[in-house]
């Protein structure tokens, strides 16, 4: 297990690993294994990216961003501009639904409407993300599966027990119709997200919580 300074040097290298991420940018503290980001960067993208690469760092039992995304002039572009840039972006996008709306308000960009799968809701905000002059994404999207959840518990256990990069003896699942709750303890967020992507993966599922520790 590490200590916290290990931990944050991790961190501070994983930052420094990530193409997209300016590492000098960013400030990295650690308490209790919580890992807390600062700094500025000049888009959404960045911060997302610099988000991901602490995630990705074991033994990381949380991420708290204090990041700020300041555009440079260059980057600067009016709330139509977006909107219009986004919604041809996600017509473009053969696995986004006629469904998604998108809304902007000072570069912050919020995604309503609805999709039959997680992967989708997904795929429209990874869509707009990288785009010029978002300050922040809000995904409102709701899924509304028309297929039935049936067996949707037996049917996430044999993914999650497929799955190289989870191990499935230390999570439990419980499900109520379309709702999904896991719980348990992992070795790394990774390994946490691959269990979450795992619990989408099944017909039906409106909801999942995700209540596994990393430890």
């Amino acid at each position: 297990m590490k200590n916290d300074e290990q931990l944050k040097s991790d961190v501070e290298q994983e930052l420094r690993w990530e193409p997209s991420v300016s590492a000098e940018k960013i400030g990295v503290s650690v308490k209790g294994g919580v890992v807390e980001l600062d700094g500025h960067v000049e888009s959404y993208y960045e911060k997302w990216g610099a988000e991901r690469a602490a995630m990705r760092v074991a033994n990381a039992k949380a991420v708290a961003s204090e990041i700020k995304v300041e555009l440079p002039s260059s980057s600067t572009r009016t709330d139509e501009d977006i909107a219009r840039t986004a919604l041809d972006h996600l017509t473009w996008n053969y696995s986004v639904p006629n469904t998604v709306k998108v809304l902007v308000t000072d570069g912050a960009v919020t995604l309503k409407g609805t999709t039959e799968w997680q992967y989708q809701k997904e795929e429209a905000e990874r869509t707009v993300r990288p785009l010029m002059g978002v300050k922040w994404i809000d995904n409102e999207i709701t899924i509304t599966p028309k297929v039935s959840a049936v067996d949707v518990k037996s049917q996430i256990e044999c993914a999650l027990k497929r799955n190289a990069e989870t191990d499935a003896r230390h999570i439990t699942v419980e499900t109520t119709e379309g709702s999904v709750i896991l719980r348990g303890h992992v070795r790394s967020w990774a390994e946490r997200k691959e269990a979450e992507h795992a619990a989408w993966a099944a017909p039906g599922v409106t909801t999942v919580e995700d209540l596994i520790a990393i430890s």
